[in-house]
């Protein structure tokens, strides 16, 4: 285990529950030395978002490929800045490289695609992958000021402190490009990417736009025309005849338009915070299967 309090804590023969955190002591001073004190099979990457350089993350997910640990990882930065060269890492050294909580909890998105939707062309998708912006449009919708909404927001464990990253919408936006990256096989980056946060909208826009039949939602969208893709994140009024306006709070939803299926919509209704654990466990049993 290994945090910013705690430091770099290891035991090859396992850490006793009853020690912890008390009676433990640093057993190393860095990733790697880490790493191979532990004799790690498995590394659970969640180390904060850095959303321009996907750091320390990548890093550490480097580390573990090369000393022949799989990874299983909720950080957004690190497939979006070097997806190519962590998967290729990962595959020549025989191990996996899994990300399934980085997008919409532990919903089977990526695997769906990998293992469920073999040779699907994906042209585009749309959606609202941002818990925190639902949470605070909500309140508003309700209420509440920003300032307020954003505190309920924090306290159900939705919203970190500096819940900036979510207002300005980079967590959308690294979202998207990892869509992309990934399911579309672009390399595209955060920056070439339109992002519009929630910040400048006003408690009264909002209120009038719901009375109005045309709630605010911070959405995100990307579509290729020509082999080249364009996205965007930004608050959009969606009328009340698109699935879009009925996702609120800590609820999710994604429509994919691929060559097959016209719409392919995944709704994710009001989450608690263990579907994120759950999809780390999940991409746990896709690295190690039988071993459990």
């Amino acid at each position: 285990m290994a945090s910013r309090r705690l430091g770099w804590i290891c035991d090859s023969s396992g850490i006793d529950p009853e020690r912890f955190p008390g009676a433990l002591v640093p057993t190393a001073s860095n990733v790697r030395d880490w790493l191979r004190a532990a004799r790690a099979e498995v590394l659970f990457e969640a180390t904060s978002l850095n959303p321009t350089t996907g750091q320390p993350a990548t890093d550490h997910i480097r580390a573990a490929l090369e000393l022949g640990a799989h990874v299983i990882t909720a950080n957004k930065g690190p497939v979006v800045h070097a997806y190519e060269e962590l998967r290729d890492l990962a595959e020549k050294n025989g191990r996996r490289f899994l990300f399934e909580s980085t997008v919409m909890d532990g919903v089977p998105i990526f695997s769906m695609f990998r293992e469920g939707l073999p040779a699907l062309q994906l042209r585009g998708f749309h959606g609202i992958l941002n818990s925190t912006t639902n949470v605070i449009l909500s309140g508003i919708e309700q209420g509440l000021s920003f300032d307020e909404s954003l505190k309920r927001a924090q306290e159900i464990g939705v919203a970190e402190t500096d819940a900036s990253h979510d207002i300005d919408g980079w967590d959308a936006t690294l979202k998207t490009a990892a869509l992309i990256r990934v399911l579309m096989g672009l390399p595209i980056k955060s920056d070439q990417i339109e992002r519009r946060g929630i910040r400048a909208l006003t408690a009264q826009e909002v209120r009038a736009a719901r009375a109005a039949g045309t709630p605010y939602k911070l959405v995100c969208r990307a579509h290729i025309t020509e082999g080249r893709v364009t996205a965007w994140v930004q608050p959009e009024q969606v009328p009340l005849s698109d699935p879009m306006a009925a996702v609120s709070g800590t609820s999710s939803i994604i429509c994919f338009e691929t060559d097959i299926f016209p719409e392919l919509v995944i709704t994710e209704n009001n989450p608690g915070l263990e579907a994120t654990a759950y999809g780390m466990f999940a991409d746990l049993v896709r690295a190690v299967g039988t071993k459990l």
